[in-house]
C-alpha cells in the first residue's frame, strides 16, 4: 500500500525550509501532496495560483509529489485524497503549542489520519515566510533562504508595489 501524506501550509512563499521538510518527508512517505491553504481571511502576498506555480517550479526536480489547494477541513481533504498522514514541520518550541492543538483536533475529527512532525533542519530553524517577505521588502539578501524562482518573484512583487 502506498504511504501518502498531505503537507499543508500557506506557502506564501515556499522557502528552502519547506523544501527540506518535503525532501525528508519523501524518505518516510511514498508520495506527498503539498496542499496550499486557501483561506480568504488570511492576507497573502501571492495568490493561490501564484503559490501553486512557485511550488511546482521549485519542486520540478522532485518525483512523487503533487501540488494542490484546499479550503475545508484538512482531515476531510486527506481522507478524500487517500492519505493516511499529515506532515508538519516544526521549527521551535513556539510552533509546538499551535501544532499540538491542531494535531489533537484533527485526531478527534478523524482517528484514521495521523500527524507526523519533522523538526526542521538547524539551518532553517529561524526561517519563516513572513520574515523572508519582510527582508525582501526592504531589499535584504534572501538568496540562501528561498528557491531562485521565489527570490525573483519576491523582488518583482516589491519592486512593483513599493
Amino acid at each position: 500500500m502506498e504511504r501518502t501524506a498531505v503537507y499543508p501550509g500557506s506557502f506564501d512563499p515556499v522557502t528552502n525550509g519547506h523544501l527540506d521538510i518535503i525532501q525528508r518527508g519523501l524518505k518516510i512517505f511514498d508520495r506527498i501532496i503539498i496542499t496550499i491553504l486557501d483561506n480568504p481571511a488570511k492576507k497573502t502576498l501571492f495568490s493561490v495560483e501564484e503559490r501553486t506555480n512557485l511550488l511546482k517550479e521549485s519542486l520540478k526536480e522532485i518525483d512523487n509529489i503533487e501540488v494542490d489547494s484546499y479550503d475545508g477541513l484538512l482531515v476531510d481533504y486527506a481522507q478524500k485524497r487517500g492519505a493516511h498522514a499529515l506532515l508538519r514541520g516544526m521549527r521551535a518550541v513556539s510552533d509546538f503549542e499551535y501544532e499540538f492543538q491542531m494535531a489533537l483536533m484533527n485526531r478527534r475529527l478523524n482517528r484514521e489520519i495521523q500527524t507526523v512532525f519533522l523538526m526542521t533542519g538547524l539551518r532553517w530553524i529561524f526561517t519563516s515566510s513572513s520574515i523572508i517577505k519582510e527582508a525582501a521588502k526592504f531589499g535584504g539578501n534572501i538568496e540562501s533562504m528561498v528557491p531562485p524562482v521565489v527570490q525573483k518573484r519576491l523582488q518583482e512583487k516589491f519592486r512593483t508595489s513599493g
